[in-house]
């Protein structure tokens, strides 16, 4: 069975920093690319950012680029990513997923985790 569990959400003020975990069990991790997403109130899931997987490419939305980072522990079947400069745009819920090709579309993610919440706000 495979399982995706997020972890690091919380409540930060805007300018701040977030650093969210995902640990994966029942799969062969370093086959994976991994991403993730997130979801805002009342808005569909959009991308954030993905890693190869081999952790050597990444991919970035605009939104994103130059504030979070994606990166990967094969060895500990865990991802990150660590967010900077957080804006109250960025409060959703964050998911992490894997796939089977490094994209960054929703609909070729195999596996996705439950998500953890994220708020920006004073």
């Amino acid at each position: 069975q495979v399982q995706l569990v997020e972890s690091g959400g919380g409540l930060v003020q805007p300018g701040g920093s977030l650093r969210l975990s995902c640990g994966a069990s029942g799969v062969t991790f370093s086959r994976y690319a991994m991403g993730w997403f997130r979801q805002a109130p009342g808005k569909e899931r959009e991308f954030v950012i993905a890693i190869s997987r081999s952790g050597i490419s990444i991919t970035y939305a605009d939104s994103v680029k130059g504030r979070f980072t994606i990166s990967r522990n094969n060895a500990k079947n865990s991802v990150y990513l660590q967010m900077n400069s957080l804006k109250p745009e960025d409060t959703a819920v964050y998911y992490c997923a894997a796939s089977n090709v490094f994209v960054n579309k929703a609909q070729l993610y195999n596996y996705w985790g439950q998500g953890t919440q994220v708020t920006v706000s004073s």
